[in-house]
């Protein structure tokens, strides 16, 4: 082989070898090296999946390693901060558990720690009718309507009381089931305030509760007038409407009578007198009277 071209290859080899090196040198300066022992943390994950409403159990929970720069805010370091603990959504295996999954220690157990501070948890009770043939799932919105009789009211009224109000658990369940099937249930918990707990509590003993399922994504709260029994057999009453109209009870214009001839005056008969002298005496007689007597 000729050495020239040995010598070529040789010099071309050596040549690339360090240009890789210079290369490899500036990639990998001070911010691409590779990471340190002190550069990971661990963090908390699910070893299994935990439902809302249970505690966490150490056999629930494990410890991985991740790089510093990855590490979730809100994520947890040390197993004995998350053991115990109630879950407020539900956690999947091999999830990080942070802390906004995790209610207070001690805050109870079931729904009490998945209701904020500052609400409440009513339950109502329903039936396959009321709730909405079973379709009244937890995470779901619906409105409340009761029917009732008021003192001032000859019939039932049905009105609408609360609106946009967050279902909590339907029966013992408190999240949806997972092939989307309805839940037959008669009790469901409604995530109320103060005060609509109390306009809740008041309708379903007074009253008869209705609940209608609305859109998740459907925040606006209708004006409604309610109605009365008397409007579904079409005695309308005058009452304001939405949009600030009124309806009331059509004008029907009254029919125009038919001229009726005045009854014919009755004319008394012509009367004939005849001046009758007897003597020195004079009378007037009537000779028509006479004929009719």
């Amino acid at each position: 082989m000729d050495r020239r071209f040995l010598t070529v290859l040789g010099a071309s080899t050596v040549l690339a070898l360090v240009i890789s090196i210079v290369f490899y040198q500036i990639s990998a300066g001070p911010g691409h090296s590779a990471p340190k022992k002190s550069d990971f943390r661990e963090l908390v994950t699910a070893a299994q999946a935990i439902p809302v409403g249970s505690a966490v159990k150490a056999v629930e929970v494990k410890l991985v390693r991740i790089p510093v720069d990855v590490f979730p805010r809100g994520g947890i370091s040390k197993l004995e901060d998350v053991i115990g603990r109630p879950v407020v959504s539900n956690v999947l295996t091999d999830e990080p558990i942070l802390e906004g999954r995790l209610a207070a220690r001690g805050s109870g157990m079931g729904l009490a720690p998945i209701i904020p501070p500052g609400m409440r948890g009513v339950s109502v009770r329903v039936n396959d009718v009321l709730g909405v043939s079973g379709f009244v799932l937890p995470g779901m919105r619906v409105d409340v309507l009761v029917t009732g009789r008021p003192l001032e009211s000859k019939g039932a009224v049905t009105t609408t009381v609360l609106q946009n109000i967050t279902v909590l658990s339907a029966g013992q369940t408190m999240q949806a089931e997972s092939r989307g099937q309805a839940i037959n249930t008669p009790v469901v918990t409604l995530l109320v305030t103060p005060e609509q707990a109390e306009i809740l509590t008041l309708a379903s003993t007074e009253g008869h509760i209705q609940l209608d399922l609305r859109n998740g994504s459907d925040q606006g709260m209708e004006k409604t007038p309610g109605r009365e029994i008397a409007e579904l057999y079409g005695f309308l009453k005058n009452r304001p409407q939405p949009g600030g109209e009124e309806r009331r009870k059509p004008i029907v214009a009254p029919r125009p009578q038919r001229a009726v001839a005045p009854p014919p005056v009755p004319v008394a008969p012509a009367l004939e007198q005849v001046v009758m002298i007897r003597g020195n005496q004079k009378t007037v007689e009537v000779i028509g009277l006479s004929k009719a007597n």
